[in-house]
């Protein structure tokens, strides 16, 4: 699962990395979060017809036919192996695919009863691109009020770089494959399922943290700083 990640690369700055247009209303600078988790905002790289638009997106996807948005707290990712079946994902996966960045991302190593973070980054320096899906969802009991822009992270198995530390890694683009997730039409889906898969060895580099990631009150980058204490027990 991908449950934590860091996000602190001002927008604009994610905006020209990933060739794309600020969405109206995104603060060229927005404050960095260091500890960013589920039912929050992430930003999100999506088609918009004619241009590609850096949007947020409410963390936690609710399928246009969800009644109850509480669904998002288990939709937060998406298996791979199983994303173009299973109905919370399916039809997002044929038609709304979207790409996530982030500065880097938490995983958390099981020791007995306690966890020992981890914090993963690109070891190029390069911003993580996280293969995404998202959805527009409208209120039933509010059919007046704009709808919600919600999104998930897909996953698959760890690569060499995260095994060990959790069994399952967010799937990671290239920036050369971006345009082919993004692939829209009947082929799209197509090409979107040759790219989930781990990455290459030798994408990420990790470090263990402090367990005071394992709280969303804690937000600061004191976050990164190495750490071997482990959590007195699960969370």
């Amino acid at each position: 699962m991908c449950g934590r990640v860091a996000l602190f690369t001002p927008p604009a700055r994610l905006a020209r990395f990933l060739e794309a247009t600020l969405a109206a209303g995104i603060s060229p600078e927005t404050a960095p979060n260091w500890n960013l988790g589920p039912q929050q905002t992430l930003f999100a790289l999506r088609d918009d017809q004619e241009q590609r638009v850096l949007e947020p997106f409410f963390w936690g996807l609710i399928p246009p036919w969800a009644k109850d948005p509480a669904i998002s707290n288990n939709l937060i990712n998406a298996r791979g192996e199983t994303v173009a079946e299973k109905p919370s994902f399916r039809e997002a996966f044929l038609t709304r695919p979207c790409v996530i960045p982030v500065d880097g991302f938490y995983e958390w190593a099981v020791h007995g009863t306690a966890k020992q973070p981890h914090y993963f980054t690109r070891r190029d320096g390069n911003v993580a691109l996280f293969a995404g899906l998202y959805e527009f969802w409208r209120n039933p009991a509010m059919p007046s009020a704009p709808p919600r822009a919600t999104c998930t992270v897909l996953t698959t198995e760890p690569s060499a770089d995260i095994d060990g530390v959790h069994d399952r890694m967010p799937v990671i683009l290239e920036p050369r494959t971006v345009d082919q997730w993004l692939t829209p039409g009947p082929s799209g889906a197509a090409a979107r399922s040759e790219l989930i898969r781990s990455a290459p060895a030798g994408t990420l580099q990790h470090l263990a943290v402090r367990p005071l990631v394992n709280s969303v009150r804690n937000n600061g980058p004191e976050l990164l700083e190495p750490g071997t204490e482990v959590a007195t027990r699960l969370f």
